[in-house]
């Protein structure tokens, strides 16, 4: 029988648990929580018109999710996104289906007219997507390593001159530095959709005020008192760690800065009791890939960038 797709219920704490429990047994490597979820419609930017759909069996039994909405940042009218989740025991009884049409239905009357969507490479997404008129645009790969059993580097002893590698606790007082490095890391990434700068207020709420940011965990490399990189850490309060973001100055880059920046993140989650770290990398990004692999990660999914004309 096919699911009933309805709008997520913001008032009801069990669906934000629901939505969690979905997502994590389809992606189990993003750290995801009912916290987050809830934090996540709440805290949207209102431009993005965001919405997550929920599908329920009879009983009331979530049995998949999308979200869909509008590019946040765009330079380019008409774009928007769709990603449909649905975990392997609940497929092929038609509820990516309802889901993809409803999502398709609501983002065409926002007048989007072209849906990017990310698809995993497991066999199955790729050909329902390509069914539906998806077409894959560009790769991108999930990593992973273990933090409780396998050795992690040292840092080194003493580390290069200049450079001093510290908590984002302890920027708590004026976070700009860090979100004028994130900005322009952020532009230097590969994408298919071009975005614009985001203003110093609507970045500080959608990015480090998000309930599973860990400020003692993110790490910043300093050189000569000036950011450098920065390794952003999220954490779900359990034992998954995931690299929300590293990145390194244009001005600095070529010096290993992200790698002793991203060490000294995946040391101070191992000495708080995290067991699995991931990350995620476009297959283009070869610089920040090495650093991973050099730190101990490797492949452990892979999904593919699809586009869609409505």
């Amino acid at each position: 029988m096919t699911s009933q797709i309805r709008a997520f219920r913001s008032d009801d704490p069990g669906d934000a648990r629901s939505v969690a429990a979905v997502r994590r047994a389809t992606i189990p490597y993003l750290v995801c929580t009912a916290e987050t979820v809830a934090w996540e419609v709440a805290q949207a930017p209102a431009g993005q018109r965001r919405r997550l759909l929920v599908a329920e069996d009879a009983d009331g039994t979530a049995t998949g999710c999308a979200e869909a909405g509008l590019v946040a940042g765009s330079v380019e009218p008409g774009r928007g996104f769709l990603h449909t989740v649905v975990p392997p025991g609940r497929r092929g009884r038609g509820t990516g289906s309802a889901l993809v049409a409803a999502g398709e239905a609501y983002l065409a009357g926002l007048a989007v007219r072209r849906v990017y969507s990310w698809v995993a490479a497991d066999g199955h997404a790729a050909g329902f997507a390509g069914r539906r008129g998806y077409l894959p645009s560009r790769q991108a790969h999930f990593l992973g390593r273990g933090l409780d059993r396998a050795a992690l580097p040292e840092l080194p002893e003493p580390l290069p001159p200049g450079v001093t590698l510290h908590r984002v606790a302890e920027f708590a007082d004026d976070l700009r530095p860090l979100y004028e490095a994130d900005t322009e890391c952020a532009a230097d990434e590969p994408g298919d959709v071009p975005v614009g700068r985001t203003p110093y207020p609507q970045w500080l709420r959608h990015n480090w005020q998000r309930p599973d940011w860990n400020a003692e965990l993110s790490s910043v490399a300093l050189v000569d008192g000036r950011v450098a990189a920065y390794s952003v850490a999220q954490t779900d309060g359990v034992d998954r760690y995931w690299s929300g973001m590293t990145g390194t100055r244009r001005a600095f880059r070529g010096r290993g800065l992200a790698r002793l920046a991203k060490l000294a993140a995946l040391r101070r989650a191992r000495a708080a009791g995290y067991r699995h770290a991931y990350t995620g990398n476009d297959a283009t990004n070869e610089p920040m890939l090495a650093v991973n692999r050099r730190l101990g990660y490797a492949e452990v999914a892979t999904e593919w960038r699809c586009v869609k004309r409505i």
